[in-house]
């Protein structure tokens, strides 16, 4: 079947989505791999990743922010709305480079929220609008190639765009993030040179899985783009 529901043969588009998907796999395993490398390297001064999370807070004058565990690997993250840093099983209690670069980089977003980081405001603005583009973009623009109506699949381009726009301003705000969290590790004294070199490969790799997600959203885009176009012809 050729696109949805119009002639017969390959639909050459699919080879988009299988990209996406793979770029998707080997980002996760690459991140995966480098974390578990890297966990089994202790750190010099002993710190958990909790403390160096309450460490870094301090050190900028946050302290409205709480440090709390969350079941999970890699689930770290950091919520504005109820103003907590959440780590994973693997960084909470750990003292690996690994673990400690993880929890750094979650501050790394408390502090960008704290200084009005740009980047952030506007992807924060974007996450009403893109969890709509996400949900249901495409199957507008199914809905429209199916009844052959241009319009409604023009709309759900539109829609699934709005996802794509929140990717790729994802972007700078977690390079941004793990920027600052380089910088804090070394300059409060909490990882030597060595140290950070490590956790920046682990923030690195984590960094890519990010990059995956926007190019898989950018080739998810342009197929529905190609569909709509090949509908018109």
């Amino acid at each position: 079947m050729y696109g949805y529901g119009y002639g017969y043969g390959f639909d050459w588009t699919y080879i988009l989505v299988i990209i996406a998907a793979l770029l998707s796999i080997v980002a996760s395993i690459n991140v995966q791999s480098t974390f578990n490398r890297y966990s089994r390297i202790r750190s010099m001064r002993g710190m958990t990743g909790a403390e160096v999370a309450q460490r870094i807070l301090q050190e900028n004058g946050i302290y409205d922010v709480r440090v709390q565990h969350v079941s999970g690997s890699l689930t770290d993250h950091y919520d504005p709305r109820t103003q907590t840093v959440n780590l994973s099983d693997s960084v909470y209690s750990s003292s690996s480079v690994a673990a400690l670069g993880v929890a750094a980089h979650e501050c790394g977003h408390v502090v960008q929220h704290e200084t009005g980081y740009t980047p952030l405001k506007i992807r924060t603005a974007l996450v009403p609008a893109a969890n709509i583009g996400s949900k249901i973009g495409i199957w507008v623009v199914i809905l429209g190639l199916i009844m052959a109506f241009d319009p409604l699949t023009t709309i759900g381009i539109w829609l699934f765009s709005l996802a794509v726009l929140f990717q790729l301003v994802t972007l700078p705000v977690e390079f941004d993030a793990s920027r600052r969290a380089l910088v804090m590790l070394g300059n409060y004294g909490i990882m030597g040179d060595d140290e950070v070199s490590s956790a920046r490969k682990v923030l690195f790799a984590a960094a890519l899985t990010y990059v995956a997600a926007a190019a898989g959203s950018v080739l998810q885009l342009l197929r529905l783009v190609i569909l709509r176009n090949n509908r018109r012809d």
